[in-house]
């Protein structure tokens, strides 16, 4: 497994920067073109050799003025970005297959096209195509791919470590000195964002200490949540400090972005008056985005660690872990207020599963995912549905009040081997199940007017009738 680390420059100079950001600049330009003409059906089952022969018989890569492995490196890169587009969207088209007809033979014939990129060829999936892949377009102009063979490092008297990359002109490199003592390796992507170079490549995971760290032995369900990280079915919460970092950057941008309002206002109101130096002020110093993309690159840095954390807190106790599939949209009857919706728009559900994925293929325990249709609405003890109130799930047959996450975690842990239900059982399928279920475990209980007296009694009358 391999994963990405980053390096930033030290002190770079003005002259290398700027010598850096017009050429990001041209090859941004090679994206470009390569998304106009191979973003949508006319790229299909093309490779990014083929367009880079293509290009050199038509004499195209002359008018971007960079060096060839520059504009190589970034045509063989925006063709996997619109390769990995174009194999999104064949998702959807599977389901639409799937949907359709229930023919195993026309299925596999289908898929078949699909999977060899010739749909254009048929016209039922090239219609499905065309409506789930739209064609993308380029907005990446800060960035240079450079191949491994084509950058080394060296270090200074004082241990300062130098990267050197290939520039705009042949064989005059542009050296950047990092924050690093460790040799960057492989093909770099060099990302010019806020007056510094970053400098992402990859590494073994396995070379890593997180890596290295043994996992449990237990079998664990996690509840993945807004306030908590993860909640685990032994009753521990994991990454507490989530909710409280989702709900202060979500309220400070909500803050921010209505002081930016009104002076966008005010230089709106300048330039119709015609004051068009007060509203360029304004815009300069107060609209700017500098700040605004450090705080935010420094928000995802914390959340990614709490996230993070928490799920190599979980995995040091499983050797399995049990995890609810929330890839679906969810859309639910209640309805909230609307800093409750901006709060929970930034939950990073996402970073969480991706972290679970991770983090469990480098430490060797298994992840299992299971569906999570009514995980948190019913009662792990008897099966029946609750009603939830916050962190708070009340049981009215059990007449107890559970806390929600762990309720949720135990039922999720339960998923896993459930013959029933399984990943793709539909919603109304499993309620349907779980409705079912809790009727026969009310069947077993006794008539509402028995009393204990009377049905000891009766219990010692059949025992004693047996015995005869």
């Amino acid at each position: 497994m391999r994963t990405t680390r980053i390096a930033y420059s030290h002190r770079l100079n003005a002259g290398k920067y700027h010598s850096l950001t017009e050429q990001a600049r041209r090859l941004g330009r090679v994206r470009s073109e390569v998304w106009q003409r191979y973003g949508s059906a006319g790229g299909a089952g093309l490779t990014d050799r083929e367009v880079r022969d293509r290009w050199l018989a038509e004499g195209i890569h002359h008018r971007f003025g960079v060096l060839a492995n520059a504009w190589k490196e970034t045509v063989r890169d925006a063709m996997a970005d619109i390769a990995a587009a174009r194999e999104s969207a064949k998702t959807q088209v599977r389901r639409a297959i799937r949907r359709r007809t229930g023919d195993q033979a026309e299925q596999r014939r289908l898929f078949g096209l699909l999977k060899a990129d010739r749909w254009v060829d048929d016209p039922y999936l090239s219609r499905q195509m065309r409506s789930h892949w739209r064609r993308g377009h380029n907005r990446t102009h800060n960035q240079i791919v450079v191949r491994a063979d084509q950058h080394h490092t060296r270090a200074d008297e004082g241990g300062r470590l130098w990267l050197a990359v290939p520039g705009l002109v042949r064989r005059q490199m542009v050296r950047i000195p990092l924050n690093t003592t460790v040799a960057p390796t492989g093909t770099l992507r060099l990302i010019l964002r806020g007056d510094r170079v970053e400098i992402h490549y990859q590494i073994d995971a396995a070379t890593m200490k997180t890596s290295q760290r043994p996992c449990g032995t237990a079998t664990l369900g996690v509840d993945k949540g807004y306030t908590e990280a993860l909640t685990d079915s032994d009753g521990n919460h994991h990454g507490d400090r989530l909710g409280q970092l989702l709900t202060a950057e979500s309220d400070r941008i909500k803050e921010r972005n209505r002081r930016r309002a009104k002076l966008r206002s005010i230089a709106n109101t300048a330039a119709r008056r015609g004051d068009q130096a007060k509203a360029e002020r304004i815009a300069t110093i107060n609209l700017g985005t500098i700040k605004r993309n450090r705080q935010a690159a420094r928000h995802r840095g914390r959340v990614r660690t709490e996230i993070f954390t928490a799920v190599h807190q979980v995995v040091d106790k499983a050797a399995v872990v049990v995890a609810e599939d929330l890839t679906k949209t969810f859309t639910g009857r209640k309805q909230f207020g609307r800093n409750t919706n901006r709060r929970l728009a930034a939950w990073t559900k996402g970073v969480t599963a991706q972290a679970l994925k991770d983090v469990s293929e480098r430490r060797g325990s298994a992840l299992v995912h299971v569906n999570a249709a009514y995980t948190s609405q019913v009662c792990h003890r008897c099966g029946c549905f609750g009603r939830r109130a916050g962190d708070r799930l009340h049981c009215t047959l059990c007449g107890v009040v559970w806390q929600a996450d762990v309720n949720a975690a135990i039922n999720v842990l339960r998923r896993h081997g459930d013959p029933d239900i399984t990943l793709r059982t539909p919603h109304r399928a499993v309620r349907q199940i779980v409705q079912a279920r809790a009727d026969r475990h009310r069947s077993r209980l006794p008539l509402p007017d028995s009393s204990p007296v009377q049905r000891a009694e009766s219990e010692s009358s059949d025992v004693l009738s047996n015995e005869q």
